[in-house]
């Protein structure tokens, strides 16, 4: 079934559809469950060249989802998120390289003993098994999410939504190819895009058949997932994220910082959209930064006292309490001036989404408060808050960024791919 049949879908159709999809997943996951870290190696090393060979194919079919949703109004930043170019598939391809020379997960063992009674326990790293993704208008993600079920044993299902559907049939396509080339079967990576929306609501009820559910994008897209999933879902968060520049910060150095975390790539999750300076900072801070935001494009949405710094050429406009709640994704940023870090503690407790917070700070006792009390998938510490990302930590492309507390938190990479299980030896052992 194509993309372009999906408007006229019924659920009756995406169920039967979704569930024929995830059961042949099922089965072929099989294949990877036993495989050694050399053939999945192969196979990532064959779908980073198969991108590259076919990006004029790729691309072609990007322009389609560019052109009509910026013609549908859809914002820059996400317009940027959507736009596929040489580079970024060159780099794409390079992450696909990077995971394969990554540590293999699978059969690590976690923990492990032999008991008194000489029974031998180990708890053993092991694929998920399939793993379904929901994400919007970001074609990047659709190899992402292949490279890393594929290196971490698993099978993937994706429903990577309407804004992106030329882009993610032709890549899936290309992907499924590659594997084949390399002996293993295409129904490793699929897609249910062809079913639409029906088909994403089927996905989130393909209890039994997906393991894992994962949803990356907004905040209505996430909490639709959570709340109407029959499917385990690992909740990845929005990124209303702060940068607090703290009264002993170097104010040259938290500029760059500021600059690079709002403006390098608004259209992501780790872009910094609450900027709070300590009032003891603010007359030589915020007159530099201010302009230097103004300069480069960023309108800001100010505090009364903040606002008194800003230039008269800055595209200013007073902060209500929803811009303190706003992922923005936008060239869009609040400012607010603190009296001291106490009251920036707070502030990031009332509004961040539990995403990213940075402290920009020569203070080592404040540097302790902000990392100790803050509660956040991420803290950092003089640096921006676009590192927290699974390649710029180590750990290869990532699934997405986790915000919740169970089983993975924070950007998510192989380990995360995979549960346990306890493996437990004995000779002749009975329970007395």
């Amino acid at each position: 079934m194509s993309v372009d049949t999906a408007a006229q879908v019924t659920d009756e159709q995406a169920s039967t559809g979704v569930r024929e999809l995830a059961q042949a997943a099922k089965i072929a996951s099989r294949a990877l469950r036993s495989a050694t870290t050399a053939a999945k190696n192969e196979a990532l090393y064959a779908l980073a060249d198969a991108l590259v060979a076919d990006a004029d194919r790729i691309l072609a079919a990007n322009v389609v989802d560019v052109e009509r949703e910026s013609a549908a109004g859809m914002n820059a930043g996400l317009v940027d998120r959507l736009r596929l170019t040489d580079e970024r598939i060159a780099g794409i391809a390079d992450a696909l390289r990077e995971l394969a020379a990554l540590p293999d997960p699978v059969g690590e063992v976690v923990r492990g003993q032999t008991l008194p009674n000489g029974l031998t326990v180990r708890q053993v790293r092991v694929p998920m098994g399939v793993v379904g993704m929901i994400y919007e208008a970001r074609p990047n993600v659709t190899v992402d999410a292949a490279g890393l079920a594929l290196k971490s044993g698993n099978a993937v299902l994706l429903r990577g939504g309407s804004a992106a559907a030329s882009s993610n049939e032709t890549i899936v396509a290309v992907l499924g190819e590659a594997l084949e080339r390399v002996g293993l079967p295409r129904e490793l990576i699929q897609s249910v895009d062809a079913y639409g929306r029906p088909g994403a609501r089927a996905l989130m009820r393909a209890r039994g058949l997906v393991d894992v559910l994962i949803p990356r994008g907004g905040a209505g897209l996430i909490q639709t997932v959570v709340a109407e999933s029959q499917v385990p879902v690992i909740e990845t968060g929005v990124g209303n994220c702060h940068i607090y520049v703290d009264a002993t910060a170097e104010v040259d150095q938290a500029i760059q910082i500021l600059l690079n975390a709002k403006t390098q790539r608004v259209g992501v999750c780790n872009a910094v959209e609450t900027l709070l300076v300590h009032a003891d900072a603010a007359e030589t801070f915020l007159p530099a930064a201010l302009a230097a935001l103004a300069q480069a494009g960023v309108r800001l949405h100010t505090d009364e006292t903040s606002a008194t710094h800003a230039p008269s050429s800055a595209d200013v406009v007073p902060a209500t309490d929803e811009d303190w709640a706003t992922e923005y994704l936008s060239m869009d940023i609040a400012v607010r001036v603190v009296p001291d870090l106490d009251a920036a503690l707070e502030h990031i407790r009332t509004w961040s989404s539990g995403h990213t917070e940075a402290i920009l700070s020569n203070d080592v006792a404040a540097v302790r408060r902000f990392t100790s009390e803050l509660d956040s998938a991420a803290l950092l510490v003089n640096a921006s808050t676009r590192f927290t990302d699974g390649g710029q930590l180590g750990l290869g492309a990532e699934i997405g960024i986790s915000t919740q507390k169970l089983h993975a938190r924070g950007p998510m990479g192989l380990a995360e791919l995979t549960t346990t299980t306890w493996i437990v030896q004995g000779e002749g052992h009975v329970r007395p």
